[in-house]
């Protein structure tokens, strides 16, 4: 399973098609080749070493939430009333 990791764009690195991402202060340089040029500050989704889309800030909130739920879940402190509050219970 591949799971895409929101980082924000902080160069470009020549004038090719990679830029330097960074996320918790590690930066890691992808292929922005399906992207196109994006400006610094700008989050996009990343896999494998390529950016693969542009997250606005509602987006990443959720994706934020759901990468915490999952630390969480593996930390064994998982809990259901801190994550995922966009979710309205099946059942009221």
């Amino acid at each position: 399973m591949c799971l895409s990791i929101p980082k924000q764009v902080v160069a470009w690195e020549g004038e090719g098609d990679f830029a330097w991402v960074e996320r918790d202060g590690q930066r890691e340089l992808v292929n922005m080749m399906l992207l196109g040029p994006q400006p610094p500050g700008t989050w996009v989704l990343t896999s494998l070493g390529l950016a693969k889309e542009v997250v606005d800030d509602e987006a990443r909130a959720l994706i934020e939430d759901a990468l915490a739920a999952l630390a969480a879940s593996l930390n064994g402190d998982y809990d259901p009333q801190r994550h995922f509050q966009d979710m309205k219970p099946a059942h009221d």
